[in-house]
C-alpha cells in the first residue's frame, strides 16, 4: 500500500492529532530534500503522560502499548512536515526507540514492537524500517517510552 494512509488509519479507530510542540528549544522535525528526521516523541494518549520504567511499574505489553503511542505522534509530525498531507509519506526509514526500563530488563525490543508493529499495520510496506531499541535508566518527564524517527518523502 503506497497511498490512502489516513483513510487505513481510521480503519483502524485511530484519528491523528495535531502535531504535539516541542518542549524546549528545539524544532519537531526537519526536512533535509526527501527525508524528515523527527524528534524524539513520548509516550503519551487523550489522559496525558504514559510514565513508569517498564519492568517494575509497566509490563512488556503495556510498555508496547506506550510505543504504539509514540507512533501515532511521529505521523502527526509526518503530516504536519508533509503540510498535512500523509500520502507523501514513501516510507519509514529508521527508528530508535528508548525504553524507560530497569537495569535487569531486557526485552526493549518487544516494547518497540508496539511501534514497529503498528507502522507495518498502518502504512504496509511503507512502514518496514530498521530499528535500534535499547533501555534508558530515565526518559523525560518519567514517560515509559521515547521513539524518533526518519521517513523519506515522495518527491
Amino acid at each position: 500500500m503506497s497511498k490512502g494512509f489516513e483513510a487505513r488509519l481510521a480503519e483502524m479507530g485511530v484519528e491523528l492529532r495535531e502535531a504535539p510542540a516541542p518542549a524546549a528549544n528545539y524544532v519537531p522535525f526537519v526536512v533535509v530534500g526527501d527525508i524528515v528526521y523527527v524528534s524524539g516523541q513520548i509516550s503519551m494518549n487523550a489522559d496525558g503522560l504514559i510514565t513508569g520504567k517498564v519492568g517494575a511499574d509497566l509490563t512488556t505489553e503495556e510498555g508496547a502499548a506506550a510505543a504504539r503511542t509514540c507512533a501515532i505522534s511521529l505521523l502527526s509530525q509526518v503530516k504536519a512536515a508533509c503540510g498535512g498531507d500523509l500520502d507523501r509519506l514513501k516510507r519509514v526509514v529508521k527508528l530508535t526507540g528508548f525504553v524507560n526500563s530497569t537495569v535487569d530488563y531486557t526485552d526493549q525490543p518487544k516494547v518497540v514492537n508496539g511501534a514497529s508493529d503498528f507502522l507495518v499495520e498502518a502504512l504496509g510496506e511503507a512502514g518496514r524500517h530498521s530499528r535500534s531499541a535499547v533501555s534508558a535508566g530515565a526518559l523525560p518527564l518519567g514517560v515509559a517510552v521515547e521513539i524518533e524517527g526518519i521517513f523519506q518523502l515522495e518527491s
